[in-house]
């Protein structure tokens, strides 16, 4: 165990089962000293998240439900009452209808346009706000995005859309909340295998043909992605707000796939 993170306090959402990208996350926080809530929603996911937040010695769980204001104040009253600060919080929450995934962009609907919109995007600033009452200077929050938010993915349509809002409201958060010191990012993986990746059409073959072409010929690790959120959130990210880290073993930097791809 290290301490870059040692007597911090934070809480993350959005794991979903071990294989979450807010899991790797957590694993790398409480390994450098951290302290971890977690939330979830409804009484499947609690079943599931409650073994994995025993595994980093928290107790500190609650229900929310990110579209329902008196879930989220209660979630925040509770870790008010129960720390009274909050160092970090990690907001890895995004939801679309699975079969809106698939096909044309333009087919996407006006419920599901709203919906996502809503959960992936307009979450971060409800959570920001109510988060913000009691984050000290030096607190950060990040959330995740992808790079579909930028250049057109197979099969990411709606998802795109939000996360380009997101990745927006990641940078005006930032000039909101910087005068307070806290901090405002976001990490940008590429393809995972993760239960949300895997609602996305083509999702084994976007990964496969990313893992061939990046300069580093591989996909992002949640070790990776878990140790740049550390980062972020620890003194030494003490200087850097409103930016859009991108893991993914260089794809982002290509124009083309590699000659042999070709």
């Amino acid at each position: 165990m290290g301490d870059l993170l040692k007597g911090k306090r934070g809480l993350v959402m959005g794991v979903a089962n071990e294989r979450s990208i807010a899991w790797g996350i957590a694993r790398a926080m409480a390994a450098e000293g951290a302290e971890l809530a977690f939330s979830y929603q409804g009484e499947a996911f609690g079943k599931r998240v409650e073994p994995l937040a025993a595994s980093v010695g928290s107790d500190l769980l609650v229900d929310v439900d990110v579209t329902d204001d008196a879930s989220l104040d209660g979630a925040f009253a509770t870790l008010a009452e129960r720390w009274g600060k909050l160092d970090f919080l990690i907001h890895a929450i995004a939801f679309s209808n699975k079969d809106e995934l698939t096909g044309r962009f333009m087919n996407t609907s006006r419920a599901n346009f709203g919906r996502s919109l809503e959960i992936s995007c307009y979450s971060l600033i409800e959570v920001a706000r109510r988060a913000h009452p009691i984050m000290a200077p030096g607190a950060s929050i990040i959330t995740l995005t992808y790079g579909g938010s930028n250049r057109v993915t197979p099969f990411y349509n709606v998802m795109g859309v939000a996360k380009a809002a997101l990745e927006a409201s990641v940078r005006y958060l930032a000039n909101d909340l910087g005068p307070d010191g806290i901090r405002v990012n976001a990490i940008s993986p590429g393809p995972m295998k993760t239960l949300a990746g895997a609602a996305i059409g083509g999702a084994r073959k976007t990964f496969r043909h990313t893992e061939a072409n990046a300069p580093l010929r591989a996909n992002a690790t949640l070790e990776a992605i878990g140790g740049t959120a550390v980062w972020l959130t620890s003194d030494w990210g003490a200087c850097t707000t409103g930016e859009i880290v991108t893991v993914d073993g260089g794809y982002h930097v290509l124009g083309m796939p590699q000659s042999e791809n070709l």
